[in-house]
């Protein structure tokens, strides 16, 4: 008994040490391999750490696809959402640091000015239909936009032609509406023609409701803030601002709450739903909303032949020259820390997926995503919104940058929100307005800043 039990304990310890044996080649092997392809290290290597949870699998293949063409490895990792900022922290302070990651903005720039490459001699960049909406720092370029979108006026088109043709109106021609005054006067013109249009007002309802007040408090706000910041060169955010373009801020508002399909007393309870049901069933000529908003009027029955976007006028020096508000809140940017290598792996492998076959319809197609590369001008989009904000891209105007992605806070926009709407209702002035811009402002800096 005693020696079967030894000999059989001395096959076990014999297999054991065969089974070790082989992992340990094993192990060897695979070390081998590694090394093989990793030493090359002329060709660089990728780390991407993707910011939209929603496309992780699409750009997963992506890499797939690249390592399969080129032989060069791209790593892409997904932050969880809401956890971006978070996770690039950890990711950074890392050997195996990400070559590739995003910012919102120039607020998001501010923490990563340190890790950004100069990318303006990318092809990701030279490829732009409008260099301006880069990420700049003085000349260098810190930051290319890989989804745009853009916002403005959505007109609907039977509604104004049938306006156009009425005796005595103020315009001809969408053409013709290139100020503020002019969109004044057509406007106020509509308003006191409405029943002859079949409409209800000029512009759908300014509802203040969460689902609709981020139109004025954000969206528009960006216009006043735009042209100040343009004028002063500020390209950071400031710790205080000046309100130099309040009084224009107050004309296009005063033009939504007049003109309206609404009371101004009935405008806290007034929800996005309303002014996209609005629009699409006719009752109003003009809608301010952007690229997105195009999903929800289609399926509120709207055809994409009545649908067109011009730009927001406020009554700013210059803005017959102004475009429709296209920016972005997704900047790609290289790390500057990586090796030359990498760095260099990381600007191929996003010229590849801005110019190949693949790279062009992930983007496009997989993702969704409007690109901003001129690359993509092939690329046909069945979103009207779209089609105009292309077509705005190459008319020769000034796109009105994203400035709203260096508002303070959150409650900063919802303290202005409060004053509108209190303005709108009649139960507080402009000035309350003017104070939650500025003065509330450099509070909300302070308070962030501290």
């Amino acid at each position: 008994m005693q020696k079967k039990k030894g000999s059989k304990m001395n096959r076990k310890l014999k297999s054991a040490l065969a089974l070790i044996a082989v992992t340990a080649m094993s192990v060897t092997t695979f070390a081998a391999c590694g090394s093989s392809s990793s030493s090359d290290s002329s060709k660089g290597k990728v780390y991407y750490l993707n910011f939209k949870p929603e496309a992780a699998d699409e750009w997963t293949d992506l890499a797939a696809e690249y390592t399969k063409e080129t032989g060069v490895e791209v790593n892409v990792q997904t932050a969880a959402s809401n956890t971006y900022e978070q996770q690039l922290k950890s990711e950074m302070a890392k050997s195996e640091a990400p070559t590739l990651f995003q910012v919102n903005g120039p607020v998001g720039y501010a923490n990563w000015k340190n890790y950004t490459a100069d990318m303006s001699g990318t092809e990701v960049y030279k490829q732009l239909q409008n260099q301006d909406v880069a990420l700049k720092d003085g000349d260098k370029v810190v930051g290319v936009p890989y989804v745009m979108e853009t916002y403005g006026l959505i007109y609907n088109k039977d509604i104004l032609n049938k306006y156009f043709s009425t005796s005595g109106a103020k315009a001809k021609s969408i053409k013709d509406i290139n100020s503020f005054s002019k969109l004044k006067a057509v406007a106020d013109d509509m308003q006191s023609k409405k029943d002859e249009l079949g409409i209800k007002g000029a512009f759908t309802s300014a509802g203040f409701d969460s689902s609709s007040d981020w139109r004025f408090k954000t969206h528009l706000a960006n216009l006043p803030l735009y042209y100040e910041f343009k004028d002063d060169n500020i390209t950071e955010q400031p710790a205080t601002i000046k309100g130099t373009y309040l009084p224009e801020y107050k004309n296009i508002f005063d033009l939504y709450i007049t003109d309206s399909t609404t009371e101004p007393s009935q405008l806290s309870s007034k929800t996005g739903d309303d002014a996209n049901s609005e629009f699409a069933l006719g009752e109003a000529a003009f809608y301010q909303n952007g690229t997105w908003a195009w999903s929800d009027l289609q399926k509120a029955g709207m055809e994409v032949d009545s649908v067109g976007m011009m730009p927001i006028y406020i009554g700013a020096k210059g803005e017959e020259n102004q475009g429709l508000a296209t920016g972005s809140e997704n900047y790609w940017c290289i790390n500057s820390k990586a090796s030359k290598a990498d760095q260099k792996a990381t600007a191929d492998f996003l010229k590849w997926v801005i110019t190949s076959d693949n790279g062009k319809e992930a983007l496009s197609q997989k993702m969704g995503f409007t690109t901003p590369f001129k690359t993509f001008s092939s690329v046909k989009s069945d979103n009207p919104l779209v089609t105009a904000a292309m077509d705005d891209q190459k008319s020769g105007t000034t796109a009105v940058s994203w400035n709203f992605t260096m508002m303070p806070s959150e409650q900063w926009k919802n303290d202005l929100g409060s004053a509108l709407l209190e303005y709108a209702q009649g139960t507080g002035n402009w000035d309350g307005v003017k104070s939650a811009f500025v003065d509330g402002w450099a509070k909300e800096y302070a308070n962030a800043h501290k």
